[in-house]
């Protein structure tokens, strides 16, 4: 049985696991970076498996940490992994992924989708506020005041016969249409946001964000990677809640 001890002070190994690389940092508990980004590619044979190989790989040069963040690709309930759509096919449905990195570093794991983490980053805090990722899929997060709502799998509501938000705007489709229309694409999506969510601020992020070509409007901000580093410590600055969950090492 895992062993729920007082949850121990000090730096946190944070991990993002995405659909391209898996990277890798050293964080403060207020979240200065300690050390350099390492990643590695996510292996293309993408099980839980291979990518639990690649975090023990990328992860052996990291000594002094108390606890560890992770962002995942898809959806995430209590540090067991649902849904994984651009890592290995039918292979992630209750994965105990959380309990065995605990187990791995003996340490304690909080791990919620990426987009979410990412959030806990950037956000002002104020207000109702949501966070795009236009990376090799499309990841969203929702926070009120600072803080998560509940994870909702927006990329996978259907946008047309044949395409759902992730196809139709993630790296997919920007490949298949091409940037011009791909930006035509995105503005929709925002009016779309606009009118269904009404938030206060939206920030875009992810490695597509780079080929935005429009003008935002002004409650509309572009982030890079490095603005939502932050969010894998401030996830353990969080209250235990909806998604955000605490995993114990088992006792040995």
């Amino acid at each position: 049985m895992p062993v729920k001890t007082k949850v121990p002070q000090g730096d946190i190994l944070s991990i993002d696991i995405g659909g391209t690389n898996i990277k890798s940092c050293l964080l403060s508990p207020k979240g200065k970076l300690l050390t350099d980004f390492k990643k590695i590619p996510t292996p293309k044979n993408s099980t839980p498996e291979e990518v639990l190989k690649v975090i023990k790989k990328l992860c052996t040069d990291f000594k002094k940490f108390e606890k560890v963040s992770i962002g995942f690709p898809g959806y995430v309930k209590k540090g067991i992994v649902q849904t994984a759509p651009n890592l290995a096919e039918n292979k992630w449905l209750n994965v105990d992924l959380a309990q065995q990195v605990a187990d791995m570093f003996g340490k304690p794991v909080r791990l919620i989708n990426d987009a979410d983490q990412q959030g806990l980053g950037i956000v002002s805090g104020k207000g109702f506020e949501i966070v795009f990722t236009l990376g090799t899929g499309f990841g969203t997060a929702l926070l009120f005041d600072g803080e998560l709502l509940p994870h909702l799998e927006l990329a996978h509501l259907p946008v047309s016969k044949t395409e759902d938000f992730d196809e139709y705007i993630g790296d997919r489709g920007f490949h298949k249409v091409g940037k011009k229309k791909w930006n035509e694409r995105l503005k929709y999506i925002i009016e779309i946001y606009k009118t269904v969510f009404n938030y206060d601020k939206l920030f875009i992020g992810g490695g597509n964000s780079n080929e935005i070509n429009f003008d935002l409007d002004k409650n509309i901000k572009l982030v890079s990677n490095k603005d939502g580093i932050k969010g894998g410590a401030k996830l353990w600055l969080a209250k235990e809640k909806y998604h955000v969950f605490t995993t114990y090492p088992k006792k040995k």
